[in-house]
């Protein structure tokens, strides 16, 4: 679709502002759409074509079908990074109808969660009776690996209301429905013993109660005959994501020394992924802005923010800002598209967290929304899942995959 020149978009909002009417509307009667829509300052976009960003369905696969219990599994982040490295997830646990309706349309038939079963981990009797049924055993012969809801660590939520507000959110442990998800994985994973756990939340996990229940969750694993890595907190981009995206991760394991992948010593710009086609894409549908909206956005500078809006055109230069989830019930958005004057599509987003194209996200726009920003992104995973079996299972005979047998 041919761009506007800067002339033909000013002549265009300002007859939809005379007219009354909606620009969707006078975009589309001149064959023309948002995509159609410029900056007036935009510099040239910088040349991607001899960067080596490799998709996370491109990477090899080493891992030799090692098996995987995913928990709190979300859109699937975690289980592409692991499934693409070469692991092999048997089970998903997952408490949300709407992420268990996007992980059965891309595939994923053994899952724990609505509407055949609750998937709520602060039951985790009912969650370890239902992985038996899966023939999910103790001294699993695998990986185990999970991010629990993180709303009552993050920084980010704290930053939006005060201490004294009822709507106040960083509460840690303390708080009723999220509190103590962590510790109850903890408890199933110490029931099932797997060879390695995988503990992932927001870098806010580690400041909480002053740090005082991770060192407790780390002491419990310990007790448990686990090797744990000291806790780290990693920045996505330092690990292939053209996206600055801060993760705690604790990592252990019985048989072996985990050690963190190194940092690349690179960092890939958010640029990188709005080169290719979105033609056939699934989820890549825009919001229609008003026309008020438009003659704010289409004034920023790369990386300048429209402070009524609160949204921020991206630097194609540098990573992006961090996608955000909006929550679940409600504020799904995106950041601005960094050469059209508009908020990107849930696709847009998803790359940049590193999902494949052909992953499909189920439910309402602003839901999906929440559920690529909830996501570890599949790149990141991968580089973890490299790391783990590089250091922990490499030189060691392969796990065998047990047979999982569906519950009726």
């Amino acid at each position: 679709m041919r761009k506007l020149s800067l002339k033909e978009q000013i002549s265009i909002i300002e007859e939809c502002k005379k007219a009354g009417t909606p620009l969707a509307v006078c975009l589309a009667s001149r064959g023309h759409s948002y995509d159609s829509l410029i900056y007036e300052c935009d510099p040239t976009p910088p040349d991607n074509s001899k960067l080596d960003f490799v998709p996370v369905d491109c990477r090899p696969s080493i891992a030799e079908g090692i098996p995987c219990v995913s928990f709190f599994s979300g859109a699937g982040g975690l289980d592409i990074g692991f499934e693409c490295a070469g692991f092999k997830t048997l089970v998903d646990v997952e408490i949300n109808p709407m992420f268990c309706d996007t992980l059965r349309a891309n595939g994923h038939k053994n899952i724990i969660g609505p509407p055949f079963n609750l998937g709520d981990v602060n039951d985790p009797d009912a969650v370890i009776s239902a992985l038996e049924a899966f023939g999910i055993s103790q001294n699993f012969s695998g990986v185990f690996h999970g991010g629990p809801p993180c709303q009552s660590f993050s920084i980010a939520a704290n930053q939006r209301f005060s201490k004294t507000m009822k709507t106040f959110k960083r509460t840690g442990f303390s708080h009723e429905k999220y509190g103590n998800l962590l510790f109850h994985y903890i408890s199933i994973i110490i029931h099932f013993n797997p060879e390695v756990f995988v503990i992932e939340n927001v870098d806010g996990l580690l400041t909480i109660d002053s740090g005082a229940q991770v060192k407790m969750a780390c002491q419990m694993l310990s007790d448990a005959h686990y090797l744990v890595a000291p806790p780290r907190v990693i920045n996505a981009a330092d690990y292939g994501v053209p996206q600055k995206r801060m993760r705690t991760f604790i990592i252990g394991s019985r048989i072996g020394a985990f050690q963190f992948p190194k940092p690349l010593g690179k960092c890939f710009p958010s640029g990188c992924v709005f080169t290719s086609s979105l033609d056939g894409v699934p989820n890549h549908v825009t919001r229609e802005h008003n026309v008020k909206s438009i003659e704010r956005y289409m004034r920023l500078g790369f990386g300048k923010r429209d402070k009524l809006g609160r949204v921020d055109r991206l630097d194609p230069f540098r990573p992006s800002k961090t996608i955000i989830a909006g929550g679940t019930g409600g504020g799904g958005r995106s950041h601005l598209h960094p050469y059209i004057p508009r908020t990107m599509s849930v696709r847009e987003c998803a790359r940049l967290q590193t999902f494949p194209d052909k992953h499909f996200f189920t439910g309402p726009v602003a839901r999906q929304f929440t559920q690529v920003g909830n996501a570890v992104p599949p790149v990141l995973a991968y580089e973890i899942a490299c790391a783990i079996y590089k250091t922990i299972y490499q030189g060691q005979k392969s796990a065998k995959i047990k047979p999982v047998v569906p519950v009726s």
